[in-house]
């Protein structure tokens, strides 16, 4: 008789049943910040007086706060500078990121020890702020969007993933290919990549999420407020509390409608910079232990 390790029994009805009331209470903690996030950015001055901050308690919405935000001005250019950067960014990482652990996966392949050890060196030692901006600035790309993606643009960890990933691959499925007269690139596109798709979705949400989530390097580098990315918006007028201007200066009103609370707006900003990764996530979270788990502990 087979004996299964404890993790893979299957629980009692007790257990089950604990682990139910478990997963709801940590998914409730979870979702109810969200709601009240939801909620009042959609509440009304009124509301938002009444409930003394953050809305609990639905009362009148009003999708004012939304509409001056997506009107023009300093969110509408940020979520568009965050997506331009978050879609080049992760093309480009993900593109250098399976070429290189596709040639390191090879062991025959030019400087294959060396490269790897370099890449397994960034793991104990960084290069520090002063030398990356130094860098950066000898390079010309200050006050560049280069400058958002070009420093991250290959995870050490992802690199590593991934070639650990290829070299599971059997040599039998590439060498039939080679003796067939195939090229390195062609058994890549053709062979590898089709039977690799979930770690590569996973290693993509990785680097969009990062792309998208970054606001050091804008910080950084970017000396023109106009070339702010959505998460550096985020930090200046919803952690710094610094006030972010709508409608023309001096008017309560807009067309007659007064305008939305300042907490509605911040917290609609905070909406917008959740809503990609949310809609993102659910359709590659199915490829996380596959993808992930199985590349990293095998090879």
């Amino acid at each position: 008789m087979t004996t299964l390790p404890p993790w893979a029994e299957r629980p009692s009805r007790a257990g089950g049943l604990v682990k139910g009331l478990l997963l709801t209470l940590i998914t409730l903690c979870v979702l109810f910040p969200i709601y009240m996030v939801v909620l009042t950015s959609l509440s009304t001055q009124e509301a938002v007086t009444e409930a003394g901050g953050l809305v609990t308690v639905p009362g009148e919405l009003s999708f004012a706060a939304y509409g001056e935000l997506f009107s023009g001005g300093v969110v509408s250019r940020s979520v568009m500078v965050s997506l331009g950067v978050t879609l080049v960014g992760t093309t480009i990482s993900l593109t250098v990121t399976v070429l290189a652990a596709y040639g390191l996966s090879r062991p025959g392949s030019l400087l294959h020890r060396p490269m790897l050890f370099l890449v397994l060196l960034t793991f104990l030692f960084g290069p520090g702020m002063i030398p990356s901006y130094l860098l950066i600035s000898s390079l010309g790309l200050i006050d560049t969007y280069w400058s958002l993606i070009l420093p991250g643009a290959v995870a050490a960890f992802n690199l590593v993933v991934m070639r650990s990933f290829f070299m599971n691959i059997p040599a039998e499925v590439t060498d039939s290919a080679r003796v067939d007269g195939a090229s390195e690139f062609r058994i890549l596109l053709r062979l590898v990549l089709p039977m690799s798709k979930g770690v590569t979705a996973v290693i993509g949400l990785f680097y969009a999420v990062g792309y998208w989530n970054s606001f050091f390097n804008a910080v950084l580098y970017l000396n023109d407020n106009a070339k702010w990315p959505l998460q550096v918006v985020l930090r200046q007028y919803v952690l710094q509390g610094q006030s972010l201007i709508v409608g023309q200066t001096g008017n309560t009103t807009i067309a007659g409608q007064p305008l939305p609370p300042s907490l509605a707006i911040q917290m609609a900003i905070v909406v917008i910079a959740l809503l990609p990764v949310l809609f993102v996530y659910p359709f590659v979270q199915r490829h996380f232990t596959k993808g992930v788990i199985i590349g990293a502990i095998k090879g």
